[in-house]
């Protein structure tokens, strides 16, 4: 079993934000794959499908973004699920919006749901680190990542989320490098300033 993690802040207020970005990615597994309607467990939003012979379980946390741990935790607790078959689907302030990178391990960046999770979990998990872009001042960064995303966004994003969902097989088949190019192949050009790029 896989554990997929998509990260967010509950509540119809926080929908749109740009950190709500997770959230977006685990909505749309879901709705694509066809997977049971949200309910609640382990202080999260659950959902559970099979993709082939994979079963996966899929977690918004309830628990507001600094929080983020004692949701995934709990769920990793009870069906012993080990890092290492942990996916987190974040928002990425050093990407420019519409990048991806996926790697395992490494350090939280300054982003407290991944330091929460670090608290609970340990680094070892997968990070599918998704760009929203830099509002290019340390004082903006509170407003832009709970801003909602721009009309305008729906062009990068909306594509972004569909290859996530639609290529997902190949990222739970380790096939990382792969997962990202399929994606990358189906973004409006440009998008920004540098290619997008898996690491493992």
């Amino acid at each position: 079993m896989h554990l997929l993690v998509g990260l967010g802040n509950p509540g119809a207020a926080y929908s749109r934000n740009r950190h709500n970005i997770g959230f977006m990615a685990a909505d749309e597994i879901v709705r694509r794959h066809g997977f049971s309607a949200w309910r609640g467990k382990f202080h999260s939003a659950v959902s559970e499908g099979t993709l082939g012979t994979e079963k996966l379980l899929l977690l918004k946390p309830q628990t507001y973004m600094n929080l983020s741990g004692q949701a995934v935790a709990a769920a990793a607790r009870f069906h012993k699920i080990e890092p290492d078959a942990i996916i987190v689907f974040h928002d990425e302030l050093d990407l420019p919006p519409g990048k991806i990178r996926i790697k395992q391990g490494g350090g939280a960046g300054g982003h407290n749901g991944l330091k929460s999770i670090d608290a609970h979990l340990g680094p070892l998990y997968w990070r599918v680190r998704l760009g929203i872009g830099h509002p290019g001042d340390r004082a903006l960064v509170n407003p832009w990542v709970l801003g909602d995303f721009a009309k305008e966004d729906q062009l990068w994003f909306e594509p972004l989320l569909d290859g996530l969902a639609r290529h997902l097989p190949v990222l739970l088949a380790g096939q990382t490098n792969d997962y990202v190019n399929k994606i990358k192949e189906a973004m409006p050009r440009p998008i920004g300033p540098t290619a997008a790029q898996g690491e493992a």
